[in-house]
């Protein structure tokens, strides 16, 4: 998977820098050309003659330095990447990177590559456990960014805990997966729905529900980075569209049906994670409803259940429905295996803390028409989408 690929290595200031060396080295062996950009810390634990020797390139480690391009380097070197590792990555490049800051060498590059980056966090248990941290993290995941889990263990600095670099062979594992996936999904389209729908009263006001779209859409990115063709159809949402993602934005209920079922035919793979409204007004006023008494009686009237559509029409689609329930989780959520024909469903217990709408963690179930169920831990949106899909690949594949 490595081989021919084009790395570029960002390497910070930390005790683990020692470790990027043999990570170059594994990466050469495996047939990748491997560029190393160091941030001016990094070059206080290791001379960047060493990583020129070992990556047989000059390295790069200032933005006044002697040009090595008849380009603009940062550019050049961003331009050049088929993936952009940094390990290790400290907190400070983390936080450098998901706010748009770039005032060295390393951090102006990763803001003005197209490439995909792959972080290893490395760092005290304490930094990496402060929320700040955490939060960046999460953003970075949301924002595209493959995010390694560090290790576990005794620390240089006398504490024990998660922070560690994971091992150069690790690493390299870790890329190589990443690659292997990016083309796991080529030639298929995936089609998925997002965020809520908004049923009108009037002009002005509308039945919606707080679906903020954050799952669907970590859905879309992910599949895309796989390979897939993805059509994402979504309601109102304050997200930017994931990367090689087609939108289609929808506002009712109807409009997403009316659009799901122009992709349908052509789709290899469904997945329904929008949070359609049930009902909607059965007489919409053409004018602002003033206000008047203590009262005001809307006739609703039943939307469309665009899954249940689906699973009368399926043919040759992988159907995948969402179950937001606050009870009785399990019994709901098979009972809509069985009336819309799913092949699996996802079930979240919107309730918990730290699940379902607005939040950027979810805790899951897969559901299977057998009874099967695989229970996920709370995990970010993308690591919750990146399980989806090869709990999905590995079914649909057998």
């Amino acid at each position: 998977m490595l081989a021919h690929k084009k790395i570029l290595l960002g390497v910070c200031g930390g005790i683990a820098a020692y470790k990027a060396v043999e990570v170059v080295s594994r990466l050469r062996k495996c047939g990748a050309e491997v560029k190393v950009i160091m941030t001016e810390a990094a070059t206080k634990f290791v001379t960047p003659l060493t990583f020129r020797e070992m990556s047989a390139h000059p390295v790069t480690s200032s933005m006044w330095s002697e040009v090595t391009h008849h380009n603009v380097e940062h550019i050049a070197l961003a331009s050049w990447a088929d993936a952009v590792l940094v390990a290790p990555a400290t907190a400070n490049i983390i936080a450098k990177l998901v706010h748009g800051l770039a005032d060295d060498m390393l951090s102006t590059t990763l803001l003005a590559t197209a490439a995909p980056i792959i972080l290893c966090p490395a760092m005290n248990t304490n930094m990496y456990e402060n929320n700040v941290t955490t939060e960046n993290i999460i953003k970075a995941r949301r924002l595209g960014m493959h995010v390694m889990e560090p290790g576990c263990g005794g620390m240089a600095c006398g504490t024990t805990g998660k922070g560690r670099l994971p091992e150069p062979v690790e690493i390299v594992k870790e890329l190589e997966s990443f690659f292997a996936a990016k083309q796991s999904m080529q030639g298929v389209k995936v089609v998925v729905t997002a965020a809520g729908t908004r049923e009108a009263i009037d002009p002005v006001r509308y039945i919606g529900n707080r679906s903020s779209g954050k799952m669907g859409y970590a859905i879309a990115g992910e599949a895309a980075d796989r390979g897939a063709k993805v059509v994402l159809i979504s309601g109102p949402a304050l997200l930017p569209p994931p990367p090689g993602v087609d939108v289609i934005n929808v506002e009712t209920a109807q409009e997403m049906q009316d659009a799901m079922l122009l992709q349908y035919d052509g789709a290899d793979i469904v997945i329904k994670a929008a949070a359609v409204a049930d009902y909607r007004v059965k007489a919409v006023a053409s004018q602002k409803i003033k206000k008047s008494g203590d009262s005001l009686i809307l006739e609703l009237v039943k939307n469309p259940d665009i899954l249940k559509e689906l699973g009368k029409r399926k043919k040759h689609q992988y159907l995948v429905g969402f179950a937001a329930e606050t009870n009785d989780l399990i019994d709901n959520a098979k009972s809509k295996i069985t009336a819309k024909n799913l092949d699996m469903i996802v079930a979240n217990d919107v309730s918990l803390p730290g699940a379902g709408f607005n939040y950027d963690t979810n805790i899951v179930k897969f559901i299977y028409p057998d009874g099967q169920i695989t229970s996920l831990d709370k995990l970010s949106k993308q690591e919750v989408a990146k399980k989806l899909l090869d709990e999905i690949l590995a079914r649909k594949n057998k």
